[in-house]
């Protein structure tokens, strides 16, 4: 790859990283809200290195080999064919003798290739960019999430009271955590209504309500799942919002518990903007 395609996938990178983060949210498919500030700054600085890059080399990049690669010496000038060297003989055998050894250094450190030129390969690095400036990838779905095991929430001892109203919108957290960790049971009796989106279960089993959770990036997603009974879903990975009432499963305050709802009521919505944020339902 020459120099002047480095430089502008250089600035083609950083012009994706603008686009997604300043110029839009879609870099919430791939990190959290408070990641937005570095990837401007990230986005900036590589555009402004493609930048210095192209005035450094001059428009439109020329490619020029210096002089030292090609062992002339530019202060030279044309001899005429009757100047020679007073010693010409001893001359001539040094410039064979050093040629020689500047020949043997090509075959050893790189068989005279030009190094000045990345890998070929290296023109594979467009394939991401493009991608990210016009196509940019979605967010994890259902396909990561029916092949991963659910999150494991974390044992709480204490719960506030929920609101009077009903049904009661909760993150599927907030459920989670007092379907398998509240002993005191405040689930009971309450209807309640949840937001996620489909991923299938296994023949003659439950069906999922998910919502993928990040800590930092969406490498680190994990899948917080709760078991649907009943109700018919529609294709996997479409956005509900589902209402139920708890359905018991596994003993309480245990980790053999599982989060579990009896539906009563669903209907679709569109995706939300940050698909990681576990917020209750509106």
């Amino acid at each position: 790859m020459r120099r002047q395609f480095q430089i502008l996938l250089l600035g083609m990178a950083g012009a994706a990283v603008l686009r997604i983060s300043l110029f839009g949210d879609l870099y919430l498919r791939y990190v959290k809200e408070g990641l937005r500030l570095p990837l401007i700054a990230t986005g900036c600085l590589l555009f402004t290195l493609a930048l210095v890059g192209a005035w450094r080399d001059g428009f439109p990049f020329p490619y020029e080999q210096p002089a030292a690669e090609t062992g002339e010496d530019p202060g030279d000038g044309p001899r005429s064919p009757g100047q020679e060297h007073p010693h010409g003989n001893e001359s001539r055998h040094g410039n064979e003798s050093r040629h020689e050894d500047e020949s043997r250094h090509e075959h050893e450190s790189g068989h005279g290739h030009d190094h000045t030129r990345g890998p070929r390969v290296g023109w594979l690095l467009f394939l991401p960019v493009v991608g990210l400036m016009f196509a940019a990838p979605p967010p994890l779905a259902a396909y990561t999430a029916e092949r991963q095991r659910p999150m494991a929430v974390e044992e709480e001892s204490q719960f506030a009271p929920l609101p009077a109203r009903s049904p009661v919108p909760m993150s599927l957290l907030d459920f989670s955590a007092r379907a398998v960790w509240d002993t005191d049971r405040s689930l009971s009796g309450r209807t309640v209504r949840l937001t996620g989106f489909v991923t299938p279960g296994k023949d003659g089993g439950p069906w999922y309500l998910t919502r993928m959770r990040v800590s930092c990036c969406a490498a680190d997603a994990q899948a917080l799942k709760v078991a649907m009974y009943g109700g018919e879903p529609p294709a996997a990975g479409t956005w509900l919002v589902v209402t139920g009432r708890w359905h018991p499963r596994g003993k309480l305050g245990t980790d053999a518990a599982t989060a579990a709802l009896d539906v009563r009521g669903l209907r679709t919505v569109p995706e939300p903007a940050n698909p990681y944020r576990d917020d209750a339902p509106r």
